[in-house]
């Protein structure tokens, strides 16, 4: 287990580095150079060699780029021309609530996806089993911006049950204070990833209940429920576990339409607002950011899966 722990890790690494590498030439590949994207069309030559010398970008690349690595190793990700705040501040202040929305939807889609996939395992070819397959496509296939204005017609208008904004504070105490505001935003990003979990767990669930091993445990006199608990859901979550890793690109891309659907002031909406000003630092920042964290749920999500099938740890 510590030899393919080292393994996961230091292919994470380079991974990593990689990333970076892609990000520093995304930074050098804006139209006109970094510094006429930033200062715009309009800016003078003057203009343009001044700020390239006080950001050494008239340096070689091979030192620029091992300067900009040494400042993300020391946390300096860059200063946002439009809110004048160095980028990891406002990632700070507007990750927490990110990770508030993105984990409570993540916890709903596991919570509802399991029993529904199994569900429509056992009842495979019966009338739940269509039902329940429909719904999957259409959740999944239903746009996140469409599915929040439904609900937000339904739940803050027709039916005035839950507030159309999220929680506006700049804290998570205020954001858990005003949870009911985040239902609507939690159901909205939660519904493409029960379909997508589901389906998952439907096809895993029906590979397994033809393995040797279950016809084994059932000519033991095993219940059907203790097998599919005991011996067939183990198994089967192996491949929602990879999905689970894989899935914060997607996930991300869910939280820039929802938040700013709902005004929610996470880094979805960061990037949003970032986006439509040319803020090019907090994106950059932002990409970055969002690529380190689908490394270390990819390397997670390796882990769990050694830990749930051993022969994993065997490959090499």
């Amino acid at each position: 287990m510590t030899r393919f722990l080292i393994r996961r890790t230091l292919q994470a690494l380079v991974v990593l580095l990689l990333v970076t590498v892609i990000v520093f030439a995304l930074l050098h590949a804006l139209p006109g150079g970094p510094a006429r994207a930033i200062l715009g069309p309009r800016a003078s030559l003057p203009q343009i060699e001044q700020f390239n010398h006080d950001q050494g970008f008239d340096q070689p690349l091979p030192v620029q780029y091992l300067s900009y690595l040494w400042h993300l190793l020391g946390g300096d990700l860059g200063q946002s021309y439009r809110l004048n705040q160095p980028v990891l501040d406002l990632l700070a202040q507007r990750i927490p609530k990110t990770l508030v929305l993105t984990c409570s939807a993540t916890l709903l889609a596991v919570a509802v996806a399991v029993p529904l996939g199994v569900l429509q395992a056992v009842r495979r070819g019966r009338f739940t089993d269509h039902l329940l397959t429909g719904l999957s496509f259409l959740a999944y296939a239903t746009p996140a911006f469409f599915l929040g204005l439904v609900l937000i017609i339904l739940f803050a208008q027709t039916w005035p049950l839950l507030p159309a904004e999220a929680p506006q504070s700049a804290g998570l105490g205020g954001v858990f204070a005003g949870f009911g505001g985040l239902l609507l935003p939690i159901c909205t990003l939660a519904a493409g990833m029960i379909a997508a979990f589901s389906r998952y767990l439907r096809s895993s669930v029906l590979d397994n209940l033809t393995e040797d091993y279950v016809r084994t445990a059932r000519s033991k006199g095993q219940s059907e429920r203790r097998v599919l608990v005991r011996h067939v859901l183990r198994n089967a979550l192996i491949p929602v576990v990879t999905l689970l890793g894989m899935y914060l690109p997607a996930l991300f891309g869910g939280t820039v339409v929802v938040e700013s659907l709902f005004n929610y002031p996470g880094t979805g909406l960061l990037f949003w607002s970032a986006a439509q000003s040319s803020d090019f630092p907090v994106l950059l920042g932002v990409t970055l950011v969002v690529a380190a964290a689908t490394v270390l749920g990819s390397l997670l999500a390796d882990l769990v899966y050694a830990l749930l099938d051993p022969r994993i740890r065997t490959v090499r």
